[in-house]
């Protein structure tokens, strides 16, 4: 039998990552940029050490495969794609850390990449996709700690811990599991260790250029969260965190493998920090009313774990029993996972599959229409007269419209679009007073109370017909005269989080 540890015992692992990675790389070129991804683009054109709705490194990956790819949508989601292909090759590691053999690393390799959230986050390219990143490595370096009980892994925590930092604030909550994790088990022997503290220290070195960038902009970021948290929690969209643990951030089928594998890290005295890993972030998050897959990262190391535990109960087993059960496991992870990838990958672009895929998956409804956007806008440019384009500005309601335009409007030789929403509210507006506007992700009501001289002047349409934020929320796209008030006055009240910028606005009119 194979020495689970030899370097060959991973091959079906690695295999398992790349061909994973593979049916995305064929699949990611299918519709068009989330409205989400527009963000990070825009936000890629103006590099700094932070943004208003989070920290730069996920900008800042996305400046740099604008550069090797351009505006490619294979290319620029590679990053997500590896990233992904990373987790499901750190998650059969860590089932062999763990003492894993080939069965158990399989499964483990398996298991999660065909979980919903992992799969999702390969489809696009957003900060979350590698926040599970650094969560799960974060993860595998503890295992490797406490297996060898060796303290200079905690320079690569401290390393990753950083980075995860300046990709998503809420890697807080799991340096807290980090942190709550040592101090309730025998790794509190690790606080009186150098290695410790300077883990500690380079992660607060890597994360330095943000936390500046934050006091400098008097903590804006923190500000955005609060207005999200708030609108997630009035929206409903932080229901259901608790029966979502198991629908979406793991394969349905393998739960009772990551449930064996929460068991036994609260067992094994040498792995009990790993229970508290998971346990204090899902508590913090499901008092704090969180969104359920902000603990995703956490499911990969308790599939390793629970996997491990199974592989050693199959092998008490009698041969038949053992080949049925591990059988029916595979079998049933693959249905599951087959299930989740038809709602959750765009593997069609005509047919069945796409109506199946659209009509069941929010997401990519919110890749359709943008292309068409902008053409529309710059069709209702094209038809102003020559005085009013000289002196045209275009107004935007979201950032998805702000980044669509901006990244697609130079080929029709459009402005920049100008907008208080998150980022765009740092940008500020022109200088030179506008006369005319095309506004766009506005209402009727609102566009009249923000601009002089209003006329409905086209609609936001998508060629599938496809209802989504765009079409359905604000289709109108107006021409208008100047604004009632000055632009510095509007943007005394910035910035927006996040909603239709006309809400602040508004509210500054009526206050006024």
């Amino acid at each position: 039998m194979a020495d689970p540890r030899s370097p060959l015992s991973i091959m079906p692992v690695l295999v398992i990552a790349l061909l994973f990675g593979a049916v995305h790389m064929l699949t990611n070129g299918q519709y068009g940029f989330h409205r989400d991804e527009w963000q990070f683009l825009s936000d890629a054109q103006h590099l700094d050490w932070g943004f208003v709705p989070y920290p730069p490194l996920t900008a800042a990956l996305e400046h740099l495969g604008l550069k090797m790819f351009g505006l490619s949508l294979v290319g620029l989601r590679l990053f997500s794609v590896l990233a992904q292909v990373l987790v499901i090759l750190a998650s059969g590691l860590m089932a062999r850390d763990l003492g894993g053999g080939r069965l158990a690393q399989t499964f483990t390799a398996i298991a999660v990449a065909l979980s919903p959230l992992p799969m999702f986050e390969a489809t696009e390219f957003q900060y979350s996709s590698f926040d599970l990143l650094w969560w799960v490595l974060i993860t595998w370096c503890v295992i490797r700690l406490m297996r060898d009980d060796e303290p200079r892994w905690w320079v690569a925590i401290g390393i990753l811990a950083g980075l995860g930092l300046q990709t998503k604030y809420s890697m807080a909550f799991e340096l807290t599991g980090v942190l709550v994790g040592v101090l309730l088990t025998d790794a509190r022997r690790y606080v009186t260790n150098g290695w410790f503290w300077a883990g500690g220290a380079i992660a607060l070195l890597v994360f330095a250029p943000n936390l500046v960038w934050l006091v400098r902009h008097d903590f804006v970021s923190y500000h955005f969260l609060q207005a999200i948290h708030a609108r997630d929690v009035h929206q409903g969209r932080a229901d259901g965190f608790l029966r979502d643990q198991f629908l979406l951030n793991a394969n349905l089928f393998a739960a009772p493998v990551w449930l064996a594998g929460l068991f036994a890290y609260c067992k094994d005295r040498r792995y009990r920090m790993l229970a508290w890993m998971y346990g204090v972030p899902l508590l913090l998050f499901l008092f704090a009313q969180g969104r359920f897959y902000y603990v995703c990262g956490t499911y990969p190391m308790l599939l390793a774990m629970g996997a491990v535990a199974g592989e050693r109960w199959l092998s008490t087993m009698r041969p038949a029993w053992r080949v049925g059960i591990a059988t029916l496991m595979f079998t049933g992870v693959f249905a599951t996972g087959i299930y989740a990838a038809l709602n959750i990958v765009p593997i069609a672009s005509n047919g069945p599959l796409r109506d199946f895929a659209l009509r069941n998956n929010g997401d990519l409804r919110e890749e359709i229409g943008w292309n068409e956007l902008v053409a529309q806008v710059a069709a209702i440019r094209d038809a102003l007269p020559a005085e009013q384009q000289a002196n045209m500005g275009i107004a935007v309601g979201n950032y998805g419209e702000y980044g669509a335009i901006a990244l697609l409007g130079p080929q029709y030789h459009l402005p920049m679009p100008i907008t208080t929403v998150n980022s765009g509210w740092l940008r500020g507006y022109p200088k030179t007073p506008l006369s005319t506007f095309i506004v766009l992700g506005n209402t009727r009501e609102r566009v009249d109370e923000l601009f002089f001289d209003c006329r409905l002047a086209g609609h936001s349409i998508n060629a599938l017909g496809v209802v989504n934020e765009e079409s359905r929320d604000h289709p109108d796209i107006f021409v208008c005269g100047a604004t009632r008030k000055p632009p510095s006055e509007l943007w005394k009240h910035g910035p927006n989080f996040g909603q239709v910028a006309a809400d602040a606005w508004k509210a500054d009119i009526t206050n006024s």
